[in-house]
């Protein structure tokens, strides 16, 4: 199993417990030809609870509204595609396959599009918002405050949107310098610098090692696009819970409801002196305003409406950049927008990446661990579309639904991987599963096992049953087969937390051997951290900030 990971894994190994896994060594090849030129001045106000200039644009939100205009494309197929073409054909093509260096996690069949909101200073419009980079004498710099992976599931039924923020330490990975395409050095950085200097292939790099997760689309917009969208949607309403005399971002808005415009509403995403002045707090309020964008992008008034709807796709086209398998894929960009349309009512879910002050820096965080990796490995276990239920005959036995917690597993380590059975089996019960063993598997000829198996009893009926909720949960998925395999050093698994699952006797043990293809178990059940961080339909409608 590759490896996509860059963060560093703690060893609390014990027993079967894995050893660590060795970060950066993949990225670590070789120095860069030529340094790459710093990185601008970017420091976030003293602590993460207010102060800062204000009036330099922290444009967390600007990516946030490509959801809606991707999902207007939908208006194409409900309305006829023809009326549209013209401003189908305005959006701007960039293609940054050649640029990315680095080694790609596979495609899972889930649809995930990077979202990112550029401040640049070049073109019509946008000098007068954009900051005044260090060492950019001219409009052509450019940064990022806002990046966010759109997920969308196999089946196309659920929306969820991940927000990375921008003060993030991370590992970036090695990139191509994306003006002089000279190969820059890995190195630990502030998550927007791979934005600053390597452009949206380094950040689509860095997401990709940092979470394993394949980013298969990107979507870029900038401030002038951001006024553009927002105008064209007749504008867009809030909630306050106390009113605004802002000068920095050059906004009064009074207590309650108001409606925006794309001036006003500019400067409400800019917004810092307001609430506690701090940062999670204003992706909060970002986040609730790009509900309603998507809300008001899909709704049935605007998509009925074909003079408003014409307007708004020349505008959403021409305030855009995509790849260009993206922007020439209608289909794909129908199945985003029909996603979004219908995810509407149920509130499309908004989460920021669990996170925590940098121990080396008060001004910065780091994700918080395990939740952070848990969040990730939810996204990209999210692989497989629901089965059609097979028709049943009169005489079939209806299928019986085991639950995890009813299944009881032994985890074999048939790999050379010292800690296998151990990792695996906290992975399983964390899931809810009944881990009653641990042991190894000899295969034949001493070799390490190449493709994970899950055996079962022959003489138990409902074996199988409970053999087939557990393939389901781990990838690759195994084809479970009759007949246990000999187990060596056996020894009973005690969790690691408490409240671990139980089954009634009589329940069959399932064995889970450990090949060399195990890539992950599936994660059902996130952190409350994860969930605490998430925004919920309720507030999406109704929430005052």
């Amino acid at each position: 199993m590759t490896d996509y990971r860059s963060v560093p894994v703690v060893d609390t190994a014990r027993d079967y417990r894995a050893a660590p896994t060795q970060p950066g060594s993949r990225m670590a090849r070789r120095a860069a030809a030529a340094a790459p030129p710093p990185p601008p001045d970017d420091r976030p106000p003293r602590g993460h609870r207010g102060g800062g200039n204000g009036g330099q644009g922290k444009m967390r939100v600007l990516a946030w509204v490509s959801i809606g205009v991707t999902s207007l494309m939908v208006a194409g197929a409900l309305t006829g595609y023809t009326v549209y073409r013209d401003a189908f054909g305005n959006i701007t093509q960039k293609s940054v396959k050649e640029d990315i260096i680095n080694p790609r996690p596979p495609d899972t069949g889930a649809l995930n599009v990077l979202l990112v909101g550029s401040d640049t200073r070049a073109g019509a419009g946008n000098a007068k918002y954009g900051q005044k980079l260090a060492r950019t004498a001219d409009a052509g710099g450019k940064r990022t405050d806002t990046i966010i992976l759109l997920h969308i599931s196999p089946d196309r039924d659920k929306a969820q949107l991940i927000s990375f923020p921008r003060d993030s330490m991370v590992q970036i990975p090695r990139c191509k310098n994306e003006a002089t395409k000279q190969e820059m050095a890995p190195r630990r950085d502030m998550i927007n610098s791979a934005y600053n200097s390597g452009g949206i292939a380094c950040t689509i790099s860095t997401i990709e090692t940092l979470t394993g997760i394949r980013v298969n689309h990107f979507v870029e917009v900038d401030f002038n696009g951001f006024k553009n969208i927002v105008d064209a949607l007749g504008g867009i309403e809030i909630c306050l819970k106390s009113g605004v005399n802002d000068k920095a971002s050059k906004l009064v808005l009074p207590p309650g409801k108001s409606l925006l415009n794309g001036e006003k509403a500019l400067g409400y995403v800019r917004l810092r002196h307001y609430g506690d002045g701090s940062d999670i707090g204003r992706i909060r309020r970002q986040q609730i305003f790009l509900s309603k964008v998507i809300a008001k992008a899909t709704s049935s008034d605007l998509l009925t409406d074909v003079g408003r709807l014409r307007d708004f796709v020349a505008a959403a086209a021409g305030s855009v950049t995509m790849d260009p398998e993206l922007a020439n894929d209608t289909e794909q960009l129908i199945q985003i927008a029909t996603s979004a349309r219908q995810l509407t009512a149920k509130g499309v879910q908004l989460t920021t990446i669990p996170w925590q002050p940098d121990p080396a820096d008060e001004n910065r965080v780091v994700w918080k661990e395990p939740d952070a990796t848990k969040l990730f490995t939810a996204i990209k276990t999210d692989t497989e579309p629901t089965a059609p239920a097979p028709t049943a005959s009169a005489s079939a036995k209806p299928k019986v639904t085991i639950k995890p917690e009813q299944v009881k597993v032994q985890v074999l380590n048939g790999t050379k991987t010292f800690g296998k059975a151990r990792e695996v089996a906290d992975q399983l019960a964390e899931q809810g599963f009944n881990v009653v063993g641990v042991g190894n598997y000899e295969a034949a000829g001493g070799q390490s096992l190449a493709k994970s198996e899950i055996h079962y009893a022959k003489t138990i009926t409902a074996a199988p049953d409970h053999a087939d909720t557990l393939a389901g949960a781990v990838l690759p998925k195994p084809a479970p087969a009759a007949g246990k395999v000999k187990v060596t050093n056996p020894q009973q698994y005690v969790p690691a937390a408490a409240g671990a699952a139980t089954a009634p006797r009589g329940t069959p043990v399932i064995q889970f051997v450990v090949g060399e293809d195990f890539d992950s178990v599936k994660v059902t059940k996130l952190p409350d951290s994860v969930k605490q961080s998430t925004i919920t339909a309720s507030e999406q409608k109704n929430a005052c900030t």
